[in-house]
């Protein structure tokens, strides 16, 4: 009984004239990088993060009311003056939401508005001053002319006119009710301007009686 032996490919022998195959050269080592694995685990961490805040901040903005156009004090607003643009806010910060346009929409600024402002509860009013069959008189009074308690817009005043240092007073002292519709320091710092609304047709007295600067303000009762 014969035997057949089989000889491993690696020990067979090379046969006469063939040349010797090449040694094949062993795979190479991975070599493990510490600091690139950290940089790419920071990167997507990184990302993670960003998406995050971006998602916040796209949930938080608000669509609210801005000023399209120039739109001067007491005029009236028009659709064609808003625009409605999405901003993230301060809660604190008082805006006009985008659904009360046609609220919004024939009211007069209450104030100078300045184009790409957002619009505010506060630049809003439903009456212009001074209003048709009135007047604003700005009378200059130096201290000890007015009350030492602070006047307020809205506030009802009585203009009376004074005789000077060395007058006497002689009967009764012509007087102007009027009401306070703003208050501001003079530029030399020595007076207070009170603008005060009057009726058209005492304005000009009233005026001509502050430029001699003989005048004094009275404060009435604020209760209502």
């Amino acid at each position: 009984m014969s035997v057949i032996t089989r000889t491993n490919a690696k020990t067979r022998p090379t046969p006469p004239g063939v040349p010797e195959p090449p040694e094949l050269a062993p795979p190479p080592k991975l070599r493990r990088r510490p600091v690139a694995l950290v940089v790419s685990v920071a990167t997507v961490v990184v990302g993670s993060l960003l998406g995050l805040w971006l998602w916040t901040v796209a949930g938080n903005t608000s669509e609210v009311l801005a000023v399209r156009t120039l739109v001067h004090r007491g005029e009236v607003i028009d659709r064609d003056d808003l625009m409605v643009v999405r901003v993230s806010l301060d809660p604190a910060v008082k805006t006009v939401p985008a659904n009360q346009e046609d609220v919004v929409a024939g009211q007069r600024a209450a104030l100078d508005l300045a184009p790409g402002g957002l619009l505010t509860p506060d630049d809003l009013t439903a009456t212009v001053v001074p209003a048709r069959g009135t007047s604003v008189v700005g009378i200059g009074l130096a201290p000890g002319m007015l009350p030492a308690e602070p006047i307020a817009p809205g506030d009802a005043v009585r203009v009376v006119q004074t005789p000077g240092q060395q007058g006497e007073v002689a009967g009764t002292p012509v007087t102007v009710s009027a009401t306070v519709v703003g208050v501001h320091p003079s530029e030399a710092g020595d007076q207070t301007i009170v603008d005060v609304l009057v009726p058209s047709e005492a304005a000009a007295d009233l005026a001509a009686r502050a430029a001699t600067g003989k005048v004094a303000l009275v404060l009435d009762s604020r209760e209502r």
